[in-house]
């Protein structure tokens, strides 16, 4: 089945690809979860705007990105968050949290969808968290979770 991808979907393409897969991947995984539409012959206008939108949201040059590594990798983040005994937090810290933090802490516009949490937070303290800004950037900051 033809596919027009919506998002980055690791393995298969970026946003405004049209790629070729499998019928069930599409219609039980891709296109329920909104990482692909279908393709139509008038699809080539959402391809357009796809790829109009993703240029928008994307840092655009190399420098630009190691510039923006230089700030996150230099910023304080401090998250509050609800902790119950022992420093074991209700839930678990979430990308849209750290993007919130770094927004509180002064900190550039980043998109939360380029934060990556290698394993759940879910204690107090201080925790690494790696930022994708641009194929070859990613800046690596550490997070402190504080007891509110």
């Amino acid at each position: 089945m033809k596919i027009i991808l919506t998002h980055e979907v690791p393995g298969l393409g970026s946003a405004g690809e049209v790629v070729e897969v499998k019928d069930g991947y599409a219609r039980n995984f891709l296109i329920p979860r909104r990482f692909a539409i279908r393709w139509t012959k008038g699809g080539q206008k959402d391809v357009d705007d796809i790829r109009r939108a993703r240029k928008i949201h994307q840092i655009q040059t190399l420098e630009a990105a190691t510039e923006i590594k230089g700030k996150l990798e230099g910023l304080q983040v401090k998250l509050a968050v609800r902790s119950g005994d022992a420093g074991r937090l209700f839930g678990s810290v979430t990308q849209a949290d750290v993007v919130e933090a770094i927004k509180a802490a002064d900190g550039p516009v980043v998109d939360k969808r380029a934060v990556a949490i290698a394993s759940p937070i879910k204690t107090v303290g201080t925790h690494r968290v790696s930022v994708k800004l641009h194929a070859d950037v990613q800046a690596n900051l550490d997070v402190a979770v504080v007891a509110a």
